[in-house]
């Protein structure tokens, strides 16, 4: 055995022992225990929290049915089915197949896609909601995510409902690529038939919120909240900052710095969430009650001044 085998040998050997000392990502995703500020905390103090940390305050990532739990109370929702178009229609593959990788987040998740709709009730008001998962590849948007969002939009303005939207993700799904990217064009268009119809949208980003999302739908609500400290962006802090040569401040993108530059409206803790929400919707709905009914109020004065003439 010469010095080089004996290297790799002590090697091997280390990697084991690091193996058996750390816990794999998959042991710390299952156990009890997740990381924060101070280091370990029990995910059961967390979620009698609302996920939320006691100590630092952050808003820790959350799945869609925990945000709608939160947002419209346990067993006061119901999940819609959303269409499920074609999987995998450019044949991707990189390390492993983009099937694989679907069959992996489906897994994780417990979803079909990255986004679920969801219908409930907040202050009496009947809701058209939505919701990103981050586990699900990162809650890119690919074709089925994009026909959730719109078919989430077509349910609200049938059942006139407002729609509230808690985007979060990194951008459009590189593994479809022009078919995700089309999705910026046909969510931004939807989002567009809701003010058309005078129907209230609020855009609620959540931590992290990037890229073509961050671009399209989801900077387009009559109102723009946020929860406290989430990233808000559109290129990441690096690229930025080696194109303008110059340092950036370490709050650089948070809801809190992109709140003070007029990106969004108000950042609002997630305990308050529904309460806010309610009562901008209850505001919302007054006026735009008010808005139609000064139309009809217009159109019937232009109907009967024709009419007088006549006569």
């Amino acid at each position: 055995m010469n010095w080089l085998t004996k290297i790799k040998t002590f090697g091997d050997k280390i990697k084991k022992n690091l193996k058996k000392k750390f816990p794999t990502k998959e042991e710390i995703a299952n156990s009890d225990w997740t990381s924060c500020c101070k280091g370990p905390v029990l995910k059961k103090d967390l979620e009698e929290n609302l996920w939320v940390c006691n100590s630092c305050g952050k808003h820790h990532r959350i799945s869609c049915r925990q945000r709608f739990d939160i947002f419209f109370g346990k067993n006061r929702y119901e999940i819609l089915e959303t269409p499920v178009p074609a999987e995998d229609p450019l044949n991707w593959k990189d390390t492993k197949t983009y099937k694989e990788r679907l069959v992996q987040a489906k897994k994780k998740t417990g979803q079909n896609c990255a986004v679920m709709i969801a219908k409930g009730q907040v202050n009496g008001i009947q809701i058209t909601a939505g919701a990103i998962n981050f586990d699900y590849i990162g809650g890119s948007v690919g074709a089925a995510e994009g026909e959730a969002i719109i078919y989430g939009v077509q349910h609200a303005i049938d059942n006139k409902t407002p729609y509230v939207f808690f985007p979060c993700g990194g951008g459009q799904r590189m593994f479809e690529s022009p078919i995700a990217l089309a999705n910026m064009t046909r969510t931004t268009l939807a989002i567009n038939e809701l003010k058309k119809n005078n129907l209230p949208y609020i855009s609620c980003f959540t931590d992290p919120t990037a890229g073509g999302i961050t671009a399209s739908f989801a900077m387009l609500g009559d109102l723009n909240i946020a929860e406290p400290g989430c990233l808000i962006a559109f290129a990441g802090k690096r690229v930025i900052q080696a194109t303008v040569k110059e340092e950036l401040s370490s709050d650089f993108q948070t809801s809190e710095f992109v709140l003070q530059h007029g990106f969004v409206d108000r950042i609002v803790h997630r305990k308050d969430l529904t309460n806010e929400i309610g009562k901008l919707l209850e505001i919302l709905l007054k006026k735009n009650s008010d808005v139609n009914s000064e139309l009809s109020n217009e159109t019937s004065t232009n109907i009967e001044q024709p009419t007088k003439a006549a006569s």
